[in-house]
């Protein structure tokens, strides 16, 4: 969705909302099968009706089965009055979606399948029940595959949307069979190194070397990333073309390796999944990564207060996307060449050159 969102220029919770009214991803189009009649067929067959011939030596004649050729004639009258005309306009009637939901043509039916969704029942379930319990009643069973769209989708106006809570899996959005999450962190980083355990130097501002990091957000889902240095306060700012981990990680690894060798020892970031690939980051760079507790932001306090700064220069609702590298560049060099007042009006710059000749 973050995805769709940036090539339409929209935020992802908008795309989101579409796809919610529709029930999920709408599936393919759908298309005639090539191996249904043709209206040459249909022709063919209303020809050979009346010339007497059998079904057999009708399907041979079209290389098709006896039985597909039964059929064709029983859905549209009998051997008398089939005419091929009308058997081509109602197959083109029958394969027009959207139909009329079945649940909808059999209140009964959609009474009995509520009943039983608010006692907790699946939709297999029920699909499975009606088959037991009217065995010869075909206007009696549903798939559960008709009552899972009749759910996700509201438009069809059948069953009301709050007996998705009777629903084990509680979403509100069906996914598509052939979706998987397989590939995706879902909001958790794997191995991820805890504040708690960084060293106690990082503690006391002492050293240089020691980061903090954040996204700072815009409008249709645009985000920079901002890396502030625990000491000086020094800030630098990073142009990203996404928010997923290997986009976010790809452009810290470029920007680290602009500094001097030894300038960035440890970066501490929140709990955010665009750094799921610290791991990388950390092979790449020899930086190591430490995440903060879930809302906690106090303990980056020295980014969250630049991020603050920032939005003088990026107010929210800004695109961000429309600031390349080297106009970022310069606000950052604005920013750490103002006088701050933690640092005894010195500015970040003056701060970080005179404690790494210090500690040089």
């Amino acid at each position: 969705m973050s995805d769709v969102g940036r090539a339409l220029g929209k935020h992802a919770a908008s795309v989101f909302a579409v796809l919610l009214a529709k029930g999920g991803v709408a599936p393919r189009m759908r298309l005639r099968k090539a191996g249904s009649l043709s209206q040459l067929e249909r022709e063919e067959i209303s020809r050979s009706l009346v010339a007497g011939f059998s079904y057999c030596s009708i399907g041979k004649l079209l290389g098709r089965a006896a039985s597909t050729i039964s059929r064709e004639v029983a859905r549209n009258g009998s051997r008398k009055t089939y005419r091929a005309m009308s058997a081509e306009s109602n197959a083109l009637q029958r394969s027009l979606r959207p139909k009329l939901c079945y649940l909808a043509r059999v209140p009964s039916l959609q009474m009995l399948v509520a009943e039983k969704l608010k006692c907790q029942w699946s939709p297999q379930q029920i699909s499975g029940w009606l088959k037991v319990e009217h065995p010869g009643d075909r206007t009696m069973q549903v798939s559960h595959e008709t009552i899972y769209k009749s759910l996700f989708i509201q438009a069809r106006g059948v069953l009301k949307k709050e007996l998705l809570a009777h629903l084990r899996s509680r979403r509100i959005m069906r996914r598509g069979k052939t979706s998987s999450t397989g590939d995706q962190t879902r909001g958790q980083i794997i191995d991820a190194i805890s504040i708690r355990d960084r060293p106690a130097e990082i503690e006391d501002r002492a050293i240089p070397g020691h980061w903090e990091g954040d996204l700072l957000s815009g409008a249709k889902n645009t985000h920079i990333a901002t890396l502030v240095e625990r000491t000086s306060r020094f800030v630098m700012l990073v142009r990203l073309d996404g928010k997923d981990s290997q986009t976010v990680v790809d452009a810290l690894v470029r920007k680290v390796r602009e500094l001097p060798r030894g300038l960035m020892m440890s970066l501490t970031w929140d709990r955010g999944t665009e750094l799921a690939y610290h791991k990388k980051f950390t092979v790449a760079t020899d930086v190591a990564v430490y995440f903060c507790d879930p809302q906690s932001p106090w303990q980056r306090g020295s980014n969250e207060n630049t991020n603050g700064l920032l939005r003088q220069y990026f107010p929210k609702g800004t695109d961000l996307s429309a600031y390349d590298q080297h106009a970022l560049d310069h606000v950052a060099l604005s920013l750490n060449t103002r006088p701050r007042k933690t640092l005894g009006f010195l500015t970040p710059a003056d701060k970080l050159k005179t404690v790494v000749a210090l500690t040089g």
